[in-house]
C-alpha cells in the first residue's frame, strides 16, 4: 500500500492510496487504522486509557477513472468545508 495524499480534520480523514488490487478494502483499512493507533499511542501515551482510538465504521470508493491530481484537489477542497 502507498499513501498518496493525506489531508485530515479534527473529525475525519481523507487517504488517497494505490494498494493491490487483491487487497480489500476492509483489509486496507484495518492495516491503516492499526498502524496508525500505535503510533498515535507511542506519541500520546494517555491514549492507552481509551479501549479504541477508531470508530468501526469507514468509506472507501474507486477512483479508477478519475486522474490522481482531480482526487488530491477533491480532498484538499474538503478541507475548507
Amino acid at each position: 500500500m502507498l499513501i498518496i495524499h493525506y489531508q485530515s480534520t479534527e473529525s475525519i480523514a481523507h487517504l488517497l492510496v494505490n494498494v493491490k488490487p487483491t487487497d480489500s478494502a476492509s483489509f486496507v483499512m484495518q492495516r491503516v487504522k492499526g498502524r496508525a493507533s500505535s503510533y498515535l499511542r507511542k506519541e500520546f501515551p494517555e491514549l492507552l486509557k481509551l479501549p479504541t482510538l477508531w470508530t468501526p465504521s469507514y468509506f472507501v470508493g474507486s477512483v479508477g477513472n478519475v486522474s490522481t491530481e482531480t482526487v488530491r484537489k477533491y480532498i484538499e477542497e474538503q478541507r475548507n468545508k
